[in-house]
């Protein structure tokens, strides 16, 4: 658990265009997803936690294909697993979780996979970062009344 901040302005419309040139992708190996985190102010414990984060849930077919048929640096048991419900061609909408065993991240390889204190600390904290990513100030944007909807 983190204490959001409150106070805080948010953007009363919201750019496809923007977001798909500074939001990472689910294509990116590595080292550009170091860089796009970089390019945010963020570091690769960020990296880690945040993507940590992701590795709990499901996933359409469509975002890992590439991966699981063509990365050499993929652990050959997981992407097999993957393939049999996700084939080679056609159907984008099959879901499949990131990890089967949701206790073991996927992308921790450091101390943090072996202490979820440890892991929940970090995400803690790159929470923070990174919604303290360029606010808005001034009169830019609205104090929202529900955070769910403009005002």
């Amino acid at each position: 658990m983190w204490k959001v901040q409150l106070g805080r302005r948010d953007s009363t419309t919201a750019s496809r265009t923007l977001a798909d040139s500074v939001l990472p992708s689910a294509s990116m190996d590595l080292p550009a997803l170091i860089n796009n985190f970089k390019n945010q102010g963020l570091n690769p414990r960020d990296l880690l936690a945040l993507s940590g984060g992701h590795t709990i849930g499901l996933s359409q077919c469509g975002i890992f294909r590439n991966r699981i048929y063509n990365a050499t640096n993929i652990d050959p048991a997981f992407a097999k697993e993957r393939r049999a419900t996700c084939p080679r061609v056609g159907i984008n909408a099959n879901l499949a979780p990131f990890d089967p065993t949701p206790a073991r991240l996927t992308l921790h390889t450091s101390k943090t996979c072996l202490n979820p204190e440890a892991f929940w600390d970090d995400f803690a904290k790159s929470m923070i970062k990174m919604g303290n990513i360029k606010p808005l100030t001034g009169k830019k944007g609205q104090i929202r009344v529900n955070c769910g909807k403009v005002n």
